[in-house]
């Protein structure tokens, strides 16, 4: 196994890798800098876009000329070639200290994504799914920080976390009326005084990989909820993991050179870069892109 760095960056808190298999190249954007950032699987042909608010999450429409982002200020569509945004959505106007955040796309081309109370301590954040229709509906509720949505390569089980409950949780997944039921404890730690779950992705073999965000960790469970495998990373602020790359077997890994509340530990200079780790033996999932027309 080897964790070298692609790109140093310095993004301020990297975030949301998505590797898009028809273009072969990999996404991931930098919340408190406003940025989407594109590089083909070896970090060469950078290219990035500003966005006109903190970035929660993003993914690419079906035609990849736009992407659907959860912003600050809503969910909004990204024009590629313009860099134009365009408002679709904003469930949260009014809270204030609420931002958008993680978000992913199911098989059925649903967006789902999660809100967040920015000073990480009052449940005011929500668990939302955008249809391809446009219409918008509530998971769940009561949250602190949304993250790590993703699904089991079988649709049937849905997994997400609150960061800072300590807890990974499984759903019950209607793939046909994307809906939840059943939810329960999949996975769980005693956070440190930092450290909690971040961003996650599940691979081929239906086994679901997290960042551990200042613990400086990538963990690999079994569909049981055990500890399969567990990944030091040489920095502390890891924030989200995404298979990509030609197989499919490179694991990329977001992080963050600027922690966002003073509470948060500091790291050395590699802080902010995107890290790919080869070897592992595993290889992940196509991830899906949007279904809706936002032009429409």
């Amino acid at each position: 196994m080897n964790i070298d760095i692609v790109l140093d960056v310095k993004t301020m808190l990297g975030e949301g890798p998505l590797w898009d298999v028809d273009q072969q190249r990999l996404y991931w954007i930098d919340t408190l800098g406003q940025r989407i950032f594109r590089v083909t699987a070896d970090g060469r042909e950078l290219r990035s876009w500003l966005v006109p608010a903190p970035i929660g999450s993003m993914a690419l429409t079906r035609d990849a000329s736009a992407a659907i982002v959860a912003l600050a200020s809503g969910v909004h569509t990204i024009d590629f070639a313009t860099g134009e945004a365009s408002l679709i959505t904003h469930p949260e106007e009014g809270l204030a200290t609420n931002r958008l955040n993680d978000g992913k796309v199911d098989r059925r081309g649903r967006f789902v994504f999660g809100s967040m109370d920015t000073s990480e301590a009052d449940r005011s954040g929500r668990l939302y799914s955008l249809a391809p229709d446009m219409t918008l509906s509530v998971l769940d509720d009561k949250l602190i920080c949304s993250n790590g949505p993703c699904w089991s390569p079988d649709d049937d089980v849905f997994y997400f976390s609150d960061t800072w409950s300590g807890e990974i949780w499984a759903y019950d997944y209607d793939i046909t009326m994307g809906k939840v039921s059943n939810r329960r404890s999949f996975a769980s730690i005693e956070t440190s005084p930092v450290g909690g779950y971040d961003g996650s992705t599940v691979d081929s073999e239906g086994f679901l990989w997290n960042a551990l965000v200042y613990d400086g960790k990538i963990v690999r469970f079994a569909p049981d909820g055990t500890v399969d495998r567990v990944i030091d990373m040489p920095v502390k602020k890891v924030t989200s993991v995404m298979f990509g790359g030609p197989e499919l077997d490179v694991l990329y890994v977001t992080t963050m050179a600027r922690p966002p509340l003073p509470r948060f530990p500091e790291d050395p200079i590699q802080a902010g870069s995107l890290y790919a780790i080869t070897g592992l033996g595993v290889v992940g999932v196509p991830e899906p892109r949007f279904g809706g027309d936002p032009a429409r």
